[in-house]
């Protein structure tokens, strides 16, 4: 009767990923010769190779073409590989091109003899530096890939011993310090992404799952919430896609022979493996649903997560240090917390360039994103939790100057389990220039 999550009989477009999945890494993929070998159509074919890609199976590069890739795993995101840097840099490839898809470890700039950089060169390395033919040898000798700046080429002998190692060597017009901060810039943007959490991230440990189908009864479903101990279940068709969610209310005062698709809830909200855990935190909390199903491509059913469940990773990360510096991080890095005479939470800073606009004033989206946040923290102090905002009216009484200092007074009106107000104002020189007035859901912890 509890029908649990099995692999049905694949269908074309599952067998092709499958096919695609156990081809050794660097193998070149073509639509034509996948639509010969699985023996279906070229659009079939091209299709279910955009999926590959989607997934990080395969790989399309200029010149080169469609190849099969080790999937990047989620804790080696903070690490580029050679091919993103070639896009980084606007690159162009002079040798060593089956090497694209190696990850480098980190990048060393070549301002020393070529001698003295046996000492800092390591297999995985990225070597940026100039026209110097003998440098390009030294790093790729010493399993090292070469980024040459300024434009310049080199030697087909250079060119023929990447080709060799497996090793690329990239030309780049940009000049040292310039590739070397995008691709800091680049390094910091992938901590960002490594520290947000997905669906995919908590999916794992919750094992198999119980459904239902339309067909089913209500006394059927009364009997596997007794069985399983849950009473929220997707109800699914016979190719297992989700098609509905059935809770235990929904059963009230129905007949134990009424079926499950008279008294579900139709094309409910689901979510993807890549759904960041926090949207689907803000979907829940919004809509008021304890459980949403996670979703194939092919609306098939991968797994469910509970409100609970997420919930409790968000306040876990909440206590968790950061590690790439996002643009609301680096606005709030020059604003310090304080305590006025009477307890009150209160943040103190100066206005910085980076927070004005065009005409020097302080931008009216940092200062709104600097409410928001004082808020939250607000919020954060008081229910050791974190809020959804509803709805924010804000007011912007008098311009605020570059360099100009400013107190943010965050107040709670009003705050209850699941619900919470806040006035926020914003003061330079005793006189309030700015006003917030923020309602919100609170995750409750």
């Amino acid at each position: 009767m509890s029908n649990m999550i099995q692999e049905d009989s694949l269908t074309k477009h599952e067998q092709i990923l499958r096919h695609i999945e156990g081809l050794k890494v660097g193998s070149k993929i073509s639509v034509r010769k996948i639509a010969k070998d699985m023996e279906v159509s070229e659009g079939t074919a091209y299709r279910a190779i955009k999926e590959a890609e989607n997934q990080g199976l395969v790989s399309t590069k200029e010149r080169i073409g469609t190849v099969r890739v080790e999937k990047k795993q989620r804790n080696n995101i903070d690490k580029l590989t050679f091919s993103e840097v070639v896009n980084i840099v606007d690159g162009i490839v002079l040798g060593g091109a089956q090497g694209l898809e190696k990850t480098l470890n980190k990048f060393v700039i070549g301002a020393m003899q070529e001698e003295a950089m046996i000492r800092y060169i390591e297999e995985g390395n990225l070597l940026i530096v100039g026209n110097r033919e003998k440098a390009h040898i030294f790093a790729l000798q010493l399993g090292a890939a070469v980024l040459i700046t300024g434009g310049f080429d080199t030697s087909d002998e250079v060119k023929l011993l990447a080709n060799k190692m497996g090793l690329p060597i990239i030309s780049s017009s940009y000049d040292t310090f310039t590739v070397a901060s995008m691709i800091n810039r680049a390094i910091d943007d992938r901590l960002i992404k490594k520290k947000i959490m997905l669906v995919e991230d908590i999916l794992p440990a919750r094992g198999q799952v119980s459904t239902l189908k339309g067909s089913h009864t209500a006394g059927e479903m009364k009997q596997l919430i007794e069985d399983s101990g849950h009473s929220r279940f997707p109800v699914v068709d016979e190719w297992n896609r989700v098609v509905g969610v059935v809770t235990s209310k929904d059963m009230l005062g129905a007949h134990p022979e009424q079926t499950v698709d008279k008294i579900m809830t139709r094309n409910p909200l689901t979510v993807h493996l890549q759904t960041s855990l926090a949207s689907a935190a803000h979907l829940m909390v919004w809509e008021g649903i304890e459980l949403l199903p996670v979703i194939d491509s092919n609306r098939k059913l991968i797994g469910v997560i509970s409100r609970k469940d997420v919930l409790k990773v968000m306040q876990y990360i909440q206590r968790q240090p950061q590690v790439g510096e996002t643009f609301e991080d680096l606005i709030w890095a020059s604003f310090e917390e304080h305590r006025s005479p009477e307890g009150a939470l209160v943040f103190r800073g100066t206005v910085t360039p980076q927070m004005t606009n065009h005409l020097g004033s302080v931008s009216a989206g940092v200062l709104t994103t600097m409410m928001k946040h004082s808020a939250v923290r607000a919020v954060q102090e008081n229910k050791k939790g974190d809020m959804v905002i509803d709805n924010m009216s804000t007011y912007f009484l008098h311009p605020v100057q570059i360099e100009s200092e400013i107190e943010l007074r965050p107040r709670i009106i009003e705050i209850s389990r699941k619900f919470g107000k806040v006035d926020v104002e914003v003061y330079h020189n005793g006189k309030m220039v700015a006003k917030a007035m923020l309602t919100a859901q609170v995750f409750d912890s």
